[in-house]
């Protein structure tokens, strides 16, 4: 936690202290769990669980004047946010839920004992709690410690229940599991596999956060096994489950599936969630075109672009940003480049792959990585990449690459021609992009630039 968290910590205890709060008061969360573990936590959330009425401790708060505005309160919850040194401070009164088989939302809250709000917590590592005013750690549940000494994922309270409470929690027991590598507990697992239809009621946002959180653990690979072995990712990309068993030709030492969860697991652990999603999807259009020839050899004619428009749909179905989408897509279309790089390659050739890719031109040499180093022994070769890598310093060692784009922009066309914008303002920019990329345009030359526009689309006329 950062020293600007234990102030805020250090100003709660001081307000309550000599209170009936103090003794009361508990911390809760990831925090808990990671010092226990001994990690540096990524938990800068500061949560609060006492047995009485955290709407009562907020007011007090605000009284004593160490919350800074008046209190956002939800009576229903019994939980209540305050600020306190510019931190947002969570206040929960430990309670009781139940659900409706078919809603996420409780259908009655009342309050409840320290151990009866650990119960309706997700799994029993995240139940410790640590005394405010005294740091002593307790499990109320009496499973914790046990658990995380013998690195396991675990229900507190019956495991259908807890996932009949909240789905989304089938999926953060992958990630836990992703995450510190332990096992989930059997009955636990038992109940994800039948409950994992469940996962329909859960927003596409909130099962699109908790797939790119277990995605970016260190352990990546585990996490999409586990998704795919529980059913869930049945439930929210079954596109991906297109790949198991699809045998490949004799480059390829496993088949599609086996060969991206070695890919995956071949990334560095830096790497981005645009570069993990990538290549998770690089392969996602190969069950869609395999074909065998009349030698029985395998091919996948046009796989890498069929795989853009499934990780397309995909992406958007589960509310990825345009932006995110964009460079998947991009990515996951153009993985086949580097390998078809052949030394004959004219400038123009390399500088469009440089214009092509943009800023995730990196990506795509880890991409291609990535992806050789999944195949079979005898064609783990990355020559090509390593001539093309040197290809492109040389040509960036004496050209200005981000330069390659048209010298007029979209007002100086639309004067040029008299015309408002519209599509056909693209496909001069377009033609005149491709111009410099071919080295017969100079990026600068705006008056060779409205001569190429006239001659190819005359003075007046709409391109078509």
């Amino acid at each position: 936690m950062t020293d600007t968290a234990e102030h805020v910590l250090d100003a709660l205890r001081d307000a309550t202290r000599g209170t009936d709060y103090e003794g009361r008061l508990y911390l809760v969360g990831g925090f808990v769990r990671d010092k226990v573990m001994g990690l540096s936590s990524d938990k800068d959330d500061i949560d609060l669980v006492l047995e009485g009425d955290a709407l009562a401790l907020a007011h007090f708060l605000h009284e004593r004047g160490v919350a800074q505005h008046f209190p956002v309160v939800y009576p229903r919850f019994g939980t209540a946010m305050v600020v306190v040194l510019g931190r947002d401070v969570e206040l929960v009164t430990a309670r009781v839920e139940s659900y409706a088989a078919d809603s996420r939302k409780p259908d009655s809250v009342k309050p409840g004992t320290i151990t009866e709000d650990a119960l309706r917590r997700d799994f029993t590592i995240n139940t410790l709690l640590e005394r405010l005013h005294t740091g002593e750690v307790i499990d109320p549940t009496a499973k914790a410690f046990d658990d995380l000494r013998d690195r396991i994922i675990r229900t507190p309270a019956e495991p259908r229940l807890t996932f009949t409470d909240d789905p989304l929690r089938m999926m953060r027991a992958v990630r836990f599991a992703a995450r510190f590598g332990y096992a989930v507990e059997s009955a636990t697992w038992a109940a994800v596999l039948e409950a994992a239809p469940r996962l329909a009621i859960i927003s596409r946002e909130r099962i699109r956060d908790e797939f790119c959180k277990t995605l970016m653990t260190s352990r990546p690979t585990l996490g999409m096994e586990l998704f795919r072995t529980s059913g869930l990712l049945a439930e929210f990309a079954p596109e991906l489950l297109e790949m198991v068993g699809v045998t490949q030709n004799e480059f390829h030492a496993y088949p599609v599936w086996e060969h991206t969860m070695h890919a995956l697991g071949r990334l560095p652990l830096e790497a981005s969630l645009i570069l993990r999603l990538s290549v998770l999807f690089h392969d996602i259009g190969k069950p869609r075109t395999r074909t065998e020839d009349e030698g029985a050899r395998i091919h996948f004619y046009g796989h890498q672009d069929v795989g853009a428009q499934m990780a397309r749909e995909l992406m958007g179905r589960l509310k990825f940003s345009n932006d995110e989408i964009s460079a998947v897509t991009r990515l996951v279309g153009e993985h086949m480049r580097i390998g078809e790089y052949k030394a004959d390659w004219t400038d123009s050739a390399v500088r469009r792959l440089i214009r092509d890719l943009g800023p995730n031109l990196g990506d795509l040499f880890a991409i291609h990585r990535a992806d050789v180093s999944a195949l079979s022994d005898d064609h783990q070769d990355m020559s090509r990449a390593v001539s093309l890598r040197e290809r492109i310093a040389e040509i960036e060692s004496r050209e200005d690459i981000s330069r390659l784009t048209s010298p007029l922009d979209g007002r100086a066309i639309m004067k040029l021609f008299a015309r408002p914008p519209g599509p056909w303002l693209g496909e001069i920019k377009d033609y005149l992009t491709n111009e410099v990329i071919e080295g017969r345009l100079a990026p600068d030359d705006t008056s060779r630039a409205a001569d190429l526009a006239r001659e190819k689309y005359g003075e007046t006329t709409k391109p078509s």
